[in-house]
């Protein structure tokens, strides 16, 4: 054997309960489980330690991380072994050269991630999708289950009429043909997105799309049996349960998977939240296949005003000025009295909101006392309000004072915990690699093991780690793997359930251009093997090894 797991409590994904056993793998596939004679070249002892499949991440945008990072750090140390990025209808292909600035773009406005990250980050050498899955083929440590975006297919086809107009028959045929090209390349899926807007706070290009141009997409789709993932109006109940209707009827017609993504506890709204998946549960029992996607973590917003924040997005008159203003505009739109006036009148509705925010970094020496404080306690020691407060703090640290909403929502234990339990639901939307200066995306899976599981026993570890694997891998057609089973790809991670969790958020500079981030270490995860060798050890760190692959994609 390659490697031997020996005396770990294995939880083999299956829902089955846990057992004390060993696990041999060879040739990068699990070759016996239960009890191994054979010497491992490796041998691990996880005596005390639980032992289970590699975790799935069904949502994130590492799609521009993994071109200067093959391990898409650090979702790996977190015991993620296979990541899906492309949703929300952004891919990095395919994509023409003359579009390349228009995706970044929408990749800085939806998923906040830094233009400078792209321009010293990336070389665009590719513009297929089989090209980009050569090029993020090199140096990969962790699993890719790339989908494909319906923006970009429209881009490709249509060009500037993407973002004015519905297509042609002939240009949905064209998409069509692109979207086989794709999906022969390694695409697991197809992505749109129904409620995003781009650079220019214009809709994206998917949202010009008709029923018809879907339908016909989804119709490629059946023939790979792929499966389809949306964002769907989470702000509003009514539009997202005709949109669970929309998506049942596709995949009734085309016999296809869909997901939405995300679903979560918006302000205490329970009896929305219980109408959503009571309608999914009514169609998947007409035979329906739809997946409501729901995270783990509570919401939490960080933001500075030296960038762009999601926070802002329904104060029109605050965002422009963030979106389309410089550091120098913004300082100047504080400082003129009557703009000033208009902004805070703009915001005072959400005063409740501002009161509670705690300004957790600044720059200066004067202003050091007041971090780790509310806005309202600051605003009372200044003799102000709180939204003048976070406006002065902003000028004085030349808008490098962070500030942070704690809790926002999806933070009622029982009703979350209920959710994740769903039989009908997905564990999900974890959004990694995205929003990097908003919050961390990391650590999802240890807050779902560490809290509802061991704190609050709320699912139990063999239910927490089937909807993680197993569950997730059957879902996305993800295939020989999600099980601690012979034959199966060796993908596994070893934790300990007695301390498995998520560290404290921090800011970190390791992003191309000097940029800035919010990260969590993992806690608990002590080693996790990829393609059956070790790649990363809490101990060691991570290997030299690079077995991830592109799942889907032609061996090269």
């Amino acid at each position: 054997m390659d490697i031997v797991i020996r005396n770990g409590s294995i939880v083999d994904g299956s829902g089955r309960p846990a057992y004390i056993g060993d696990i041999g793998i060879s040739a990068g596939r699990i070759n016996q489980v239960g009890q191994v004679r054979a010497q491992g070249a490796t041998e691990i002892d996880a005596t005390g330690k639980t032992v289970s499949p590699g975790f799935i991440d069904p949502h994130t945008h590492f799609d521009a991380q993994l071109l200067w990072d093959g391990a898409a750090k650090p979702a790996i140390e977190h015991g993620v072994t296979t990541i899906v990025p492309g949703n929300c209808s952004l891919s990095l292909a395919p994509l023409k050269a003359a579009d390349r600035m228009k995706l970044v773009g929408m990749f800085n406005q939806i998923e906040e991630m830094p233009l400078v990250a792209f321009e010293q980050g990336v070389t665009w050498n590719w513009e297929t999708f089989d090209e980009f899955v050569g090029r993020i083929q090199q140096d990969l440590t962790i699993n890719v289950a790339p989908l494909v975006g319906h923006s970009v297919l429209r881009l490709w086809v249509m060009g500037q009429a993407a973002t004015e107009r519905t297509a042609t028959a002939t240009e949905t045929a064209e998409m069509q043909s692109l979207l086989r090209q794709c999906l022969d390349a390694g695409a697991i899926g197809l992505s749109t997105s129904f409620v995003d807007m781009d650079e220019k706070l214009q809709p994206v290009p998917s949202r010009y799309a008709d029923h018809a141009e879907l339908d016909a997409l989804c119709a490629v789709l059946a023939e790979y049996n792929r499966i389809l993932q949306v964002v769907h109006e989470f702000y509003d109940i009514d539009l997202t349960i005709g949109r669970i209707d929309q998506l049942a009827e596709l995949s009734l017609t085309h016999k296809i998977t869909t997901t939405l993504s995300p679903l979560f506890i918006n302000r205490g709204d329970f009896e929305g939240v219980d109408r959503v998946i009571a309608r999914i549960v009514e169609q998947n029992a007409a035979g329906a296949r739809v997946w409501p996607q729901v995270q783990t973590r509570p919401i939490d917003i960080s933001f500075c005003f030296a960038v762009p924040s999601l926070l802002f997005i329904r104060l029109r008159g605050w965002y422009r000025v963030m979106r389309f203003g410089t550091p120098a505009t913004i300082m100047a739109a504080f400082q003129d009295e009557t703009q000033r006036q208009q902004l805070v009148q703009e915001a005072t509705s959400m005063m409740p909101l501002w009161s509670t925010l705690i300004l957790r970094q600044v720059q200066t020496e004067a202003n050091q006392q007041y971090v780790g404080k509310t806005l309202a306690e600051i605003a009372e020691l200044r003799g102000t309000d709180a939204l003048n407060a976070m406006i002065d703090l902003s000028l004085e640290e030349s808008l490098d004072a962070h500030f942070i909403s704690a809790d926002m929502g999806h933070n009622d234990d029982d009703k979350v915990g209920s959710m994740l339990r769903h039989p009908h639901v997905m564990i999900g939307a974890s959004d990694g690699g995205a929003h990097i200066l908003s919050f961390s995306t990391y650590g999802d899976t240890g807050y779902l093991l560490g809290h509802f599981v061991r704190d609050k026993q709320l699912l139990s570890m063999e239910e927490a780690i089937k909807k993680i694997t197993s569950d997730t891998a059957d879902i996305w057609a993800i295939p020989d793997r999600g099980l601690l089973k012979s034959g199966y790809i060796a993908d596994i991670t070893i934790f300990d359930a007695n301390t498995i969790d998520r560290g404290p958020e921090y800011y970190v500079q390791d992003v191309p251009g000097d940029g800035h981030r919010y990260v969590r270490d993992a806690i608990g995860v002590e080693t996790v093997i990829i393609g059956g060798a070790v790649a990363y050890d809490h101990l060691q760190g991570y290997s030299d090894e690079h077995r991830g692959q592109v799942i889907g994609a032609p061996q090269r």
